[in-house]
Formats: structure tokens, C-alpha cells, sequence
């Protein structure tokens, strides 16, 4: 039993500590020059569907929930978004290669249409991003007249 309350506060006490180790915040100040909004005449729907549902993990500015500042579960959160920017970032779109933003413009449809973004876990917490199908259409109709 001695053993079992040592181990007990030894967790205890380390799980205390690393509350005072925060990862970064991804937080701008201002809309990015380099925005997909300063690249391409977005319907102000689609924006908005895109800033509420898109932008907490794939631009500069996060919104965070209060449980990103509970350890380790912000560094969890923190890594995702992470991840989500390296694979596209909204705030760094008009910078893309041409290229490269027509190849993320249709990982944007066939992501919506297999509803792999945003991620199950995300919408379960947030219920108001999960994609419908109307904006699915929607999306998919704005981008196809980009082409």
C-alpha cells in the first residue's frame, strides 16, 4: 500500500508541474496579407463556413477552447494544429505556388466529400463545424468556378 501512494503522488506531483508548460498559441493579430480571401473573390458564405469551420487548425488564428490550457491535453491540441498548417494554411494560401494551390483547392473538395475534415474527435467536441452537405456543395461549387 506504501508503494501504491508513493506512485500515486509522484503522478500527482508531476501532473501539477507540467500544467505550468504551455505550448505556443497560434494567435495573428490581423488577417494575413497572404490569406485565400486576398487570392480569390470568396462568396462571403463560404468564408464564413471556411473561418468557422476550417481556420482553428489550418490558419494562423485559433480560436482555443478552455481545456487547450489543461496538460497534456493542450500540447495534444497544439500538435494538430500543427499538423492541420503544415498540410494547408488558409493564412499563407495566396502564397502557394500555383501549382501547388490547385492542388489544394481540390484536397479541400475531396476532404469535404469524404468528410474527413474536419476530424470526427474535433466535430464530437464542436458541433457546430461539422460540414453539411450544403456546404459541401457550396464549397465545391465555388471552387469549380475558380477553374
Amino acid at each position: 500500500m506504501k508503494r501504491y501512494r508513493k506512485t500515486l503522488l509522484f503522478l500527482l506531483i508531476v501532473v501539477m508541474v507540467i500544467q505550468f508548460i504551455q505550448p505556443k498559441k497560434n494567435i495573428s493579430k490581423e488577417l494575413s496579407e497572404n490569406d485565400i480571401s486576398k487570392a480569390y473573390a470568396i462568396p462571403q458564405a463560404i468564408h464564413q463556413t471556411l473561418t468557422q469551420k476550417c481556420y482553428d487548425c489550418h490558419s494562423n488564428h485559433t480560436n482555443y477552447p478552455w481545456y487547450f490550457n489543461v496538460q497534456p491535453i493542450g500540447w495534444w491540441l497544439a500538435a494538430h494544429i500543427y499538423e492541420g498548417k503544415s498540410h494547408l494554411n488558409f493564412s499563407d494560401f495566396k502564397s502557394y505556388q500555383a501549382d501547388k494551390a490547385r492542388d489544394k483547392l481540390e484536397e479541400i473538395i475531396e476532404m469535404v466529400r469524404e468528410r474527413a475534415m474536419p476530424l470526427k474527435g474535433y466535430v464530437l467536441l464542436h458541433p457546430h463545424t461539422e460540414i453539411t452537405t450544403e456546404d459541401e456543395r457550396a464549397i465545391h461549387a465555388w471552387i469549380n468556378t475558380l477553374h
